[in-house]
């Protein structure tokens, strides 16, 4: 190998600069190979220095800082990238000039590093002939073939502390506090944080819930004695009827984006009698100072996705199975997305406890 590419796709994530980092300095200090970095995702190739040199001083001191360095893109697919002609906007392929500029580059390598729809997008890059190897980034852990992705203990450690800190207050004013956390198809921040934070219901997207059943667990609660409640919510959770809650609505352009289940399930619980306060953690839960773990995590799959790409195997992602990094096909990775599993331990657990998924 004498040169490599590294981008960032998606939302961002705590440890993706250790991620960065590890690229860098493996790729310089064992291969004697050059690092470019790639500009808000695979749009860097598309824009006027969206390509740079990265080097051992460029990432020096960036261990501990959430973000990326590289920028990112929630919609920078460049099958389908959203361009504005004539004060309209449309989507149109721009996958041959990134292949295109990705041969000019002539990178021996791409490392991207994503959550779901990134990684399919670097499989789709690959059979244009692009090598490219994947790291698996998501807060909301739902990427499968890979026990854990760098990202989810730094959301999960944020969402138990804001749960611990809504205990006093919700204690102090005898109230109902929900919370409401990311999770849009998988429930494991929500399910892993409410458990480790006490919640007496919890909701996510895996278990459709009753409005009636939440209301009823509350109450019995307040008939025993309990003058407050905790509820932990996805901002994917339905009722058993199937729908979601979303602030906008999608488009040609835009995809839908969830959030306000936890303000009608407030509205639901004050119209049964219980006084309620709702709080959105929102974006919170992806910024700040990554975990140790995270940066452990990270690095180890920022150093292995170096290695993959010296041993040429490409279309692969690195992977953490049973406590070792390994390496796996990305169509295997991307074909089966990973949920939580309503019948497993995790779930028998919470309701061993007493936690009410709402669909008793």
């Amino acid at each position: 190998m004498k040169r490599i590419g590294v981008l960032t796709g998606g939302g961002d994530a705590p440890g993706l600069n250790a991620v960065i980092r590890a690229v860098v300095k493996t790729a310089i200090n064992d291969f004697d190979c050059e690092v470019l970095g790639i500009k808000n995702g695979f749009d860097g190739f598309l824009m006027p220095g969206g390509v740079s040199l990265l080097t051992l001083a460029e990432v020096r001191g960036i261990l501990p800082r959430g973000g990326t360095i590289l920028g990112t893109a929630n919609r920078g697919n460049p099958f389908s990238r959203k361009v504005v002609t004539n004060g309209k906007e449309e989507l149109v392929d721009f996958s041959n000039e990134v292949v295109q500029a990705i041969k000019e580059l002539k990178l021996d390598v791409l490392i991207v590093i994503g959550g779901d729809g990134t990684l399919r997008i670097a499989h789709e890059i690959y059979l244009c002939g692009v090598p490219v190897v994947g790291v698996p980034k998501t807060i909301d852990n739902d990427i499968h073939g890979t026990e854990v992705s760098f990202g989810f203990d730094t959301a999960l450690n944020i969402a138990t502390e804001a749960i611990d800190r809504l205990h006093t207050t919700a204690e102090s004013h005898q109230r109902a506090m929900i919370i409401e956390l990311m999770g849009r198809d998988a429930g494991f921040i929500t399910l892993h944080s409410g458990v480790a934070g006490g919640a007496d219901v919890i909701l996510i997207p895996e278990i459709p819930f009753r409005w009636e059943t939440v209301a009823k667990k509350i109450l019995e609660r307040k008939a025993r004695g309990s003058s407050f409640s905790i509820l932990a919510v996805s901002e994917g959770a339905k009722p058993v009827d199937g729908t979601a809650t979303y602030n906008r609505l999608g488009d040609q352009i835009y995809v839908p984006r969830l959030g306000g289940i936890g303000q009608k399930l407030g509205e639901f619980l004050e119209a049964s009698g219980i006084e309620t306060r709702v709080t959105v953690l929102g974006h919170v839960q992806r910024g700040g100072i990554p975990s140790a773990f995270d940066r452990w995590l990270a690095t180890r799959y920022g150093s292995a996705a170096v290695r993959v790409a010296s041993q040429r195997h490409f279309d692969r992602m690195v992977t953490l199975l049973n406590g070792r990094i390994s390496d796996m096909p990305l169509m295997d990775a991307i074909a089966i997305p990973k949920r939580v599993d309503p019948g497993g331990d995790a779930v028998q657990t919470a309701r061993g406890i007493g936690i009410s998924f709402g669909d008793e």
